[in-house]
């Protein structure tokens, strides 16, 4: 099966099992004219619309029970441009396809996700991001932007052509209209050298600072029932390339991150018991390694093991006080845990709904494996990301709401008005859209 979500008998699933939808029909449309004309048919039918990438979101974000828009054939690169240094992308690409593609040019996005399974529309309009100092979110890379809105027109937004619904669409949530194309800014292709290395939780904490400073690209994993983190910094590199052999990425990224890693949760799932002891093992059987690529064969890997996940941005300097906490409560709740927590940064930015929107981040995702009950571990850990004023993935589990959001959002009024002024008749509405912009 490959990693997009699929259904049986008319039923859409996403990838981490969590969210079903029924659609009252599904269209796959070959060029943006026929995805306008489903959205004019579907105006005629009363029905409200959805386009889905690969299901990569844990939320319910585009599960909708009317018409669901499948991108599979709005794919593959419209245009580069090499004096703006920009690529033009159909929105149903995936991001694995364009990375390729781009290397192929000779070209590269500046920063990417740890994944390269959705969609670059699925990816962005969620808010999807790496780590970095100065580099943001895939969104944030984002120079021009084609969507179909609630009336069937083709709208084309930038910061110089409706400015207005550029500085929203670029995490547009789907609630604005559907993205058919995305304009990136690209760089010539360069070298990123990864270090990896395991560090004390006290250590890293201590040199937070220091270590997110030093580093273009920093992010740890701590392995909870431990005081131990596997940590990762990337920088450029003049080279020269030096891969990690296939032999030894099989065996570290195949074998133990995914093979042994989906062996220890079974046996975690089965009993329980085990888990702080697998974490001990676990955090000790990654060794430290340097290696020097293309940045998407840096930046993204392998997820095998399905999960469900739970991410929220901090203030950057809350990390520290927040991770403190999160280590407290699960060693006095009783919980076993056995999936690291991810740690990664991103600057402020100027996208309205962006998790680092207005302020420098930190980003804290917890994740359960698939099929084990999440809610409480959740639940306990969103009380301590809210304490910090957090701001949710919108593509992952959270419980907030549009009122929660009208206060960790200073502009989220702009959104909620460009919205009414798009979708006055709620096209693109969904219980989600519901619950986190408000009726």
């Amino acid at each position: 099966m490959s990693s997009t979500a699929s259904g049986k008998n008319g039923t859409w699933r996403n990838w981490g099992g969590n969210v079903t939808a029924r659609p009252a029909r599904e269209v796959m449309p070959a060029s943006v004219e026929e995805l306008a004309a489903a959205v004019r048919r579907a105006a005629e039918d009363g029905l409200t619309v959805k386009a889905v990438g690969t299901g990569h979101s844990f939320t319910s974000i585009a599960a909708t029970d009317g018409v669901l828009i499948r991108p599979q054939l709005l794919t593959g690169i419209r245009n580069i441009d090499r004096d703006d240094m920009t690529v033009t992308v159909q929105a149903g690409t995936p991001l694995k396809r364009l990375n390729m593609a781009l290397a192929r040019e000779g070209l590269s996005l500046t920063n990417m996700g740890d994944i390269m399974e959705q969609t670059v529309s699925g990816a962005t309009s969620t808010g999807t991001h790496g780590t970095g100092r100065e580099s943001a979110s895939i969104a944030a890379q984002i120079r021009g932007l084609e969507l179909v809105t609630a009336d069937g027109s083709v709208l084309t937004c930038s910061e110089k052509e409706n400015p207005d619904v550029f500085a929203a669409a670029r995490i547009g949530l789907g609630a604005l209209g559907i993205v058919t194309a995305i304009t990136f800014a690209v760089e010539p292709v360069f070298l990123l050298t990864a270090r990896e290395e395991p560090m004390p939780f006290d250590k890293v904490l201590a040199d937070f600072d220091e270590l997110w400073a030093e580093n273009e690209h920093f992010e740890f994993y701590w392995f909870p029932h431990t005081g131990s983190t596997n940590t990762k910094r990337n920088n450029r590199s003049a080279g020269p390339a030096r891969p990690v052999s296939p032999v030894t990425g099989w065996i570290e990224d195949e074998f133990l991150s995914n093979g042994v890693f989906q062996a220890a949760q079974w046996v975690g799932r089965a009993v329980p018991a085990t888990i702080p002891t697998i974490a001990r093992v676990s955090s000790k059987a990654l060794s430290a390694r340097t290696y020097t690529d293309i940045p998407y064969k840096v930046f993204t890997s392998p997820r095998r093991v399905r999960f469900v996940e739970m991410e929220y941005a901090v203030p950057r300097e809350a990390v520290a006080e927040t991770l403190r906490e999160l280590k407290t409560m699960v060693e006095r709740s009783g919980l076993r845990i056995s999936f690291p927590v991810e740690v990664r940064t991103a600057p402020a930015d100027d996208i309205t709904l962006s998790t680092a929107s207005g302020r420098d981040s930190a980003y804290i995702a917890v994740h359960m494996v698939k099929g084990t009950p999440y809610q409480g571990y959740f639940t306990t850990a969103e009380r301590i990301f809210t304490a910090h004023e957090g701001r949710p993935h919108w593509g992952k589990v959270h419980t907030r709401d549009a009122e929660y959001f009208a206060g960790v959002y200073p502009r989220f009024g702009e959104f909620t008005e460009l919205r009414d002024r798009l979708d006055p008749d709620r096209r693109f509405q969904n219980d989600y859209l519901r619950r986190v912009l408000g009726a």
